[in-house]
């Protein structure tokens, strides 16, 4: 996909088969946050070098994501937080904004100007939950994960409260993908002691 870039907006297009498309990297995307041509409050992922417009959520989606943050940073211990929606640079050309990380509490300390870049090892589990963006975090997301060598990742269907949690990354893919409904309590070793079941949230 290519992206146009206008002030304060971005203008999408679909670049014809076969024709080549420039990559971006997170120095560009930085740049460009800091000129004012795109905004801080577009809400967009760099996917090996292009720029992904990501929707708008849906409430279904943030209800979700609220109430398990919520849980995540009350089992949190003290050299652990459980980010909400923020921005990671995994590579030169790739910044994905997961909806929970779960991440050392050093993660964020150093320049305050640059993109977080925390090494795959540091990251305990990201979560993506998914209304409209299913296939998307499922397949690409789960691609790319792997490829980085996050440890655990988990895509949550926020209309069937279904969870599929996927460990051992191994190339684009992951040597175990286990799905739980709804009442079926979620758990995690990143958090001994945390537990979660998505049917019980109104």
């Amino acid at each position: 996909m290519q992206i146009q870039t206008s002030v304060m907006s971005i203008g999408v297009t679909r670049a014809a088969d076969g024709l080549a498309r420039r990559a971006f990297s997170a120095d560009d995307v930085q740049r460009m946050l800091e000129s004012g041509v795109v905004g801080e409050d577009e809400n967009f992922e760099l996917i090996e070098g292009d720029l992904v417009v990501m929707p708008p959520k849906y409430a279904g989606h943030e209800i979700i994501k609220t109430v398990l943050g919520m849980a995540f940073i009350r089992s949190a211990p003290e050299n652990v937080i459980a980010a909400i929606a923020t921005t990671l640079q995994l590579a030169e050309d790739v910044l994905v904004e997961p909806d929970i990380a779960i991440l050392p509490h050093t993660i964020f300390k150093g320049s305050s100007t640059y993109f977080t870049r925390p090494h795959s090892e540091e990251i305990q589990l990201l979560i993506e939950i998914a209304q409209s963006s299913l296939t998307y975090d499922r397949d690409v997301k789960g691609r790319l994960y792997a490829r980085h060598g996050i440890k655990e990742f988990w895509v949550i269907d926020a209309d069937e409260r279904i969870t599929w949690m996927h460990t051992g990354p191994s190339g684009d893919g992951w040597s175990s993908i286990v799905e739980r409904g709804p009442q079926d309590a979620l758990t995690t070793p990143a958090l001994p002691g945390f537990s979660i079941r998505l049917g019980e949230i109104d």
